[in-house]
């Protein structure tokens, strides 16, 4: 089976590796002069538009930034849809507005393509070693057919529902993570502050109630002083306006979403939004004056 793959960013390239190393035949967007090399040694096909890798390919997936350069590549010029055909199925693996992902599905049926919506969970350490969580919307028949294509990527690959419904998981996901962080801040400062080791404080929680994956991930981070980027606190921004946009589409207030959200945003002004969302802390540090450490 050939699939094409557009969006070789911190996500994408670690995915689109896996790929290969699960034996697929890979179709490529090369912009970067040194990842477009890398990929040709790798053995992929390296083309210039979308036209071209769904022409090329037999499934086509999308890892992109948000809802704009989605709609781009499939809509736009020498866009995928230019290129569709009955029996192409395009997996859109970006965390994207659920709308957005029925306009475009919507758009491809006059084509005949069919099309996933498959966000994904876990970050670039779990795209790396192929272990984060995928949440899937569309056809059901259709995702059978291209679950060990997305399995080959993933720990964990759920059927939710329809298209759309693979974002709207995601948006809940994106949602638990930002305040579960939040709360690890919060937690982390209080025990710097009032002189208690954040680090013994951390392994005497993380076997009890407040133990999550959040609380494993970001707590070490946090006490090593090491934001390098895993998942951008920009890019959870774009998550949580998506989450905030939806909720008031459907009429649901999330006081403590908005809350975080408006959180990142300072931070974002303090030029803090490149950083891994665990820089998060920084924000309570300030309020306390305090920096965490082990």
């Amino acid at each position: 089976m050939k699939v094409g793959f557009i969006g070789l960013g911190i996500m994408g390239k670690p995915m689109s590796k896996n790929l290969l190393i699960a034996g697929y035949k890979l179709v490529v967007i090369g912009r970067n002069p040194a990842v477009t090399e890398e990929f040709i040694d790798l053995g992929a096909t390296v083309v210039t538009t979308p036209r071209e890798v769904v022409e090329g390919s037999d499934v086509v997936i999308t890892m992109l930034p948000n809802s704009p350069e989605v709609k781009e590549v499939v809509l736009g010029g020498n866009g995928l849809f230019a290129g569709a055909s009955e029996g192409k199925v395009l997996i859109d693996m970006s965390s994207i507005a659920p709308l957005v992902s029925r306009e475009v599905a919507s758009k491809l049926k006059e084509k005949s393509m069919e099309m996933l919506d498959a966000p994904v969970s876990g970050g670039e350490p779990k795209a790396i070693d192929g272990t984060f969580a995928v949440m899937v919307g569309g056809k059901k028949e259709v995702f059978d057919r291209y679950y060990d294509v997305m399995k080959a990527m993933a720990g964990s690959v759920v059927y939710v529902g329809e298209i759309g419904a693979g974002n709207i998981a995601k948006l809940a996901n994106q949602t638990i993570v930002a305040i579960n962080i939040a709360a690890v801040s919060e937690a982390l400062v209080l025990a710097q502050k009032s002189g208690v080791n954040p680090e013994l404080v951390y392994q005497a929680i993380r076997g009890g109630l407040a133990g999550s994956t959040a609380l494993d991930a970001k707590a070490p981070l946090m006490m090593d002083r090491d934001f390098d980027p895993g998942f951008r606190i920009d890019l959870h921004m774009k998550d949580l306006n998506n989450v905030l946009d939806t909720s008031h589409e459907v009429g649901v207030p999330l006081p403590l979403t908005a809350s975080v959200f408006e959180r990142m945003k300072a931070l974002k002004v303090d030029g803090y939004d490149v950083e891994d969302h665990s820089s998060l802390v920084k924000y309570y540090e300030k309020l306390a004056n305090i920096e965490v450490g082990r």
